[in-house]
C-alpha cells in the first residue's frame, strides 16, 4: 500500500490519542476523534492499537461517534490488527450499513481462517441495504467456496460495481473467465465509478487479458497503471506474459495522451475555449481527456496563454487540473513553460506526485536539453511513473545513456524497459 499520504494530520501519536481519551463534549472541533482514528494508522503501538478497539466498543450513537468508530474500524484493519478481530466481528451485526461495510473490509484486511465468520459476512448478502460489492470482494478473497451460489445472482445486478464484482468473485471461485468480458466492457461505462471499480475486479481476477483494454479507459492515469502493473506482474511471474507484449500499453499509460484514450462523453456543440479550461478541473478524468482534445484540437494558438492564467488562479493547488496542464503545455510545445515544468518535476508533496511524471513527459515534448541532468537525478526515485516517465523523456530527447541507471532496477518492469532502451540506443 501507498503510504504517502496517510500521515497528513500532523499530529504525534501522543496527540492523537489525547484527543481520542477526550469526551467527544469537550472537544472543540467534533471531528476532532476522527482525525485521530485516522492519524493513528501510523502507528501499530500496543498503546494505539488498545484506544482504536476502544473507540469501536463506544456505544455513543452521536454522529460524530459513529464516523470515528468506522474509522478507527478501518484502522485497525490497515494495521491489520488480528487481536482487533473479534470487535469487528461484532460489528457485522450492526444497523449502520457503513459500520458493516467497513467491518466486513477490515476483516478482508486482518485475515482469518475462521469459516463461522466467513459465513456471517455470507449471510449479509441476503440483508437489505447493504455494501454487496464490499461483501463479494471479501468473500471471494477469502476464496469461500460455500457463497459461491448466494454470489451468483449478483451478476446480474442492475448496479455495475456490484455486477462487476459478483462476475469477477466467479471467476476467482471457479476459475471460469467466460463472463469477464462483461467486465472489461465496463471500462467503456459512462458512470466514472463503474469504470473505476471494474479495473479492480479485472486486477482481482488476474484477467491480464484486459491490459490493452485498461491502458486506453477514460479514467485517472493513477488507476490505470495500477491495473497494468499489477496485472503485468502477476502475469510475467506465472510465464503467462513476455515484457514486450504489454511494453505498448504500458507507455501508452504513461504518455497518456487524450488520443489514446476511448472517449465515453461527446459534446453536443462547439465547447469555448473557457468552458474547456474549467473541464480540466472535472472529477470525471474521462471529462478532461475530452477537454484536452479540444484544446489541442481547436485552440492550440490561445491554450497556452489561457493554461497559464488558471494555472495562477486554481490549478496550481488542484492535483487534478494540475496534471492536466502540464502534459498540455508539453503537447503544445510552450517553451516559455519550462520553468514551471522543472519546478513540478522538483515537487515532493504528496498529491502532487503523477504530476511529476506529467511534467517529465511535458519536458521530453519540449526537447530542451537542459532538462537532462533534472531527469537523470529524476530517474533515481523510487516513484514507479516518475522513473518510467523520466526515462521515455530521455529517449525523446536523445540521451542514449539514460538505461545505465535502471539496469539493475529491483522493479522488473522499470529493469525491462531500461533494458529495452539500450537494446534501441544501439
Amino acid at each position: 500500500m501507498d503510504k504517502r499520504f496517510l500521515n497528513i494530520f500532523g499530529l504525534t501519536e501522543e496527540q492523537a490519542l489525547d484527543i481520542i481519551a477526550t469526551p467527544l463534549e469537550q472537544l472543540e472541533d467534533p471531528t476532532a476523534r476522527y482525525v485521530a482514528a485516522s492519524h493513528l494508522m501510523n502507528f501499530p503501538t500496543e498503546r494505539s492499537i488498545e484506544a482504536l478497539i476502544g473507540v469501536v466498543r463506544s456505544s455513543d450513537s452521536d454522529l460524530y461517534n459513529r464516523i470515528a468508530r468506522r474509522k478507527a474500524i478501518e484502522s485497525l484493519g490497515r494495521l491489520q490488527s488480528s487481536e482487533a478481530l473479534p470487535v469487528i466481528r461484532e460489528c457485522l451485526a450492526d444497523e449502520d450499513c457503513y459500520t458493516v461495510e467497513t467491518a466486513v473490509w477490515a476483516i478482508g484486511e486482518i485475515g482469518t481462517q475462521d469459516e463461522t465468520i466467513l459465513e456471517e459476512i455470507a449471510q449479509l448478502l441476503k440483508r437489505d441495504g447493504q455494501n454487496y460489492r464490499v461483501i463479494i470482494q471479501t468473500l471471494a478473497k477469502f476464496n469461500y467456496k460455500p457463497a459461491l451460489a448466494r454470489i451468483q445472482p449478483f451478476t446480474e445486478d442492475a448496479s455495475e460495481p456490484i455486477a462487476s464484482a459478483a462476475i469477477s468473485a466467479i471467476a476467482r471461485l471457479t476459475g471460469d473467465s467466460t463472463l469477464m468480458s462483461r467486465v472489461v466492457e465496463f471500462l467503456q461505462h459512462e458512470s466514472v465509478n463503474a469504470r473505476r471499480g471494474c479495473i479492480q475486479d479485472l486486477i482481482d481476477a488476474q484477467y491480464c487479458e484486459a491490459i490493452p483494454q485498461i491502458s486506453r479507459c477514460p479514467v485517472s492515469v493513477v488507476f490505470r497503471l495500477r491495473g497494468i502493473r499489477t496485472l503485468a506482474a502477476s502475469g510475467i511471474q506465472a510465464g503467462k506474459l513476455e515484457f514486450e507484449s504489454i511494453e505498448p500499453d504500458l507507455d501508452r499509460v504513461i504518455l497518456d495522451r487524450p488520443y489514446d484514450i476511448d472517449l465515453v462523453h461527446e459534446y453536443d456543440r462547439t465547447p469555448t475555449l473557457e468552458f474547456a479550461v474549467q473541464e480540466l478541473y472535472h472529477t470525471d478524468f474521462g471529462r478532461c481527456y475530452l477537454a484536452s482534445r479540444t484544446l489541442l484540437d481547436l485552440y492550440a494558438e490561445e491554450a497556452p496563454k489561457a493554461l497559464l492564467k488558471t494555472w495562477e488562479q486554481e490549478a496550481h493547488n488542484d492535483y487534478g487540473a494540475h496534471y492536466h496542464v502540464l502534459k498540455l503545455l508539453g503537447w503544445l510545445k510552450y517553451a516559455p513553460a519550462y520553468d514551471l515544468l522543472v519546478e513540478s518535476l522538483q515537487n515532493t508533496a504528496p498529491q502532487f506526485q503523477k504530476s511529476r511524471a506529467a511534467a517529465a513527459i511535458a519536458l521530453g515534448n519540449l526537447g530542451d536539453d537542459r532538462a537532462i541532468p533534472l531527469l537523470q537525478e529524476a530517474l533515481d526515485s523510487k516513484i514507479f511513473m516518475l522513473q518510467y516517465a523520466s526515462l521515455l523523456a530521455l529517449q525523446q530527447i536523445g540521451d542514449d545513456k539514460c538505461w545505465e541507471q535502471l539496469a539493475n532496477d529491483p522493479n522488473v518492469l522499470i529493469r525491462s524497459k531500461a533494458m529495452g532502451a539500450k537494446a534501441s540506443a544501439k
